[in-house]
């Protein structure tokens, strides 16, 4: 019988299927940080339990370190207690651990790929949304809660309905200066942040096989902002390409025998998707948001919509947003003046991020009065700008490249957007005081972010 990639994976792991409930799924890797995994080592010590299989957990602190001074104790003591927290745990259960100025520190969703620690047609789990971001290499990867934490750690599986599947495909090129960032914003918007609710998605299409690996990341990562449970992409070789010579990877004979493995994931011909979803490339330009959740956007050159609520409740939510965000129906956003710009998070925090960053910026000079974040998402990155000399482009232009780490994506270090202020990001949300108490958050690529940063204005960077 034909089967979909996410089928393949999903039933090659399934240890038990209990009938009418959950399927016990045996987990392949588990990335681990410090904010949802206290309690959940606090759990296996109440019972006396030790970590199954420790080499399959690989821990990072991302959340709350600081992204400057990181060879000084954190001074927040919160923060500084739970990173503590982590490193104690991780030393006790015998679990590796990429800590603060290590190496291989970093945003965990970033460091996984880029260390091969994330692989074609593995089941991924962690403490955290955006876990979905693995599921670019051909993965089922998710994000569970504290308690699913505790019970990975304990047998290295977990209970889990099984999802629905559907097939997302955009046809076609992108236009210039639209990234994969603009794509997965048009669909959520299209999609609603509901539309996706309890299915599984594979992204398809010309769009996505012309995609690089790290634009791919991006991609799933939004995945879960449509209710979706994660996002994938079938291997090929791109995939391949990317993963080739990673300090994790399989080497030698175990790298071939691999491949040819990874080439039988893709979904077959003939499989059958539980909903198949298709839009066209040309109706996609930069995107922006407006309002408090990422399907609130609009392409750049749009004004805001007229209130599409079908109820009083929806309708107060929406008027709500704009209120909040400060903005009107059928106003354009183009011209809105900017406080802040940040670049970064498990999004959009890459290398090639932060090179298509200096590309734009390069010659040019930082607006004044604009206050500007650049944050790579792991010491790798950091280590990939220097090497290529973006990291003097970038004080030419008068901005300021930091330390890796979650920074201004949910403000749980000093990384925080003043009240009433407003930020363009690169990241993955922008509820009420998600970078900070009382801050306004637009959500765009990087293109928009460097013109906006340039500019000290939503500028539609096709026009610089």
């Amino acid at each position: 019988m034909p089967k979909t990639l996410f089928d393949k994976i999903w039933d090659a792991h399934a240890v038990n299927v209990i009938e009418g409930g959950p399927t016990q799924l045996y987990i392949d890797r588990h990335y681990c940080h410090e904010v949802t995994s206290p309690q959940a080592f606090d759990g296996l010590r109440r019972r006396g339990l030790r970590v199954f299989r420790p080499g399959r957990t690989v821990c990072s602190p991302d959340h709350n370190i600081p992204t400057k001074n990181q060879d000084k104790p954190i001074a927040d003591s919160v923060s500084r207690n739970q990173v503590e927290t982590l490193n104690r745990n991780a030393a006790e259960f015998g679990l590796d651990i990429f800590g603060i100025g290590h190496e291989r520190n970093g945003i965990i969703h970033v460091i996984g790929p880029e260390n091969g620690l994330t692989l074609p047609g593995y089941t991924i789990v962690c403490g955290d949304s955006h876990t979905s971001t693995h599921g670019a290499f051909g993965a089922v990867a998710f994000g569970i809660g504290t308690s699913e934490v505790e019970m990975v750690l304990a047998s290295q599986c977990i209970l889990q309905p099984k999802p629905k599947s559907m097939r997302i495909t955009v046809d076609g090129h992108l236009r210039p200066g639209v990234t994969a960032k603009d794509v997965a914003l048009y669909i959520i918007s299209r999609m609603t942040t509901s539309g996706a609710t309890g299915y599984f998605v594979e992204y398809a299409g010309e769009v996505v096989r012309d995609m690089s690996m790290e634009e791919r990341m991006t991609l799933c990562n939004l995945s879960i902002e449509m209710g979706a449970r994660g996002g994938m992409v079938a291997p090929d070789e791109t995939t391949f390409a990317y993963l080739k010579g990673r300090d994790f990877a399989p080497k030698d004979d175990k790298w071939d025998e691999a491949v040819a493995y990874w080439r039988t994931l893709p979904t077959d011909d003939d499989a059958v998707f539980d909903a198949e979803v298709r839009f066209d490339a040309a109706d996609i330009e930069p995107r922006v948001t407006f309002g408090t959740n990422p399907g609130m956007g609009i392409g750049i050159s749009e004004v805001v919509p007229r209130n599409p609520g079908e109820n009083d409740a929806e309708r107060a939510g929406y008027t709500r947003a704009l209120r909040y965000m400060g903005f009107e129906e059928g106003e354009k956003i183009t011209g809105t003046r900017v406080d802040y710009v940040f670049v970064g998070s498990c999004t959009n925090g890459r290398f090639e991020d932060f090179r298509l960053f200096a590309e734009m910026v390069k010659g040019r000079k930082k607006a004044p009065g604009v206050i500007v974040w650049l944050v790579p998402g792991s010491r790798r990155v950091l280590g990939q700008i220097r090497s290529a000399g973006l990291d003097r482009i970038f004080a030419e232009a008068g901005f300021e490249l930091r330390e890796p780490g979650c920074s201004a994506c949910l403000a749980m270090n000093d990384d925080k957007v003043a009240p009433g202020r407003l930020c363009v990001s690169t990241s993955n949300r922008n509820f009420e005081g998600r970078q900070g108490p009382g801050s306004r958050t637009i959500l765009a690529g990087v293109p928009v972010a460097a013109a906006a940063a340039l500019t000290g204005y939503i500028t539609d960077p096709r026009t610089l």
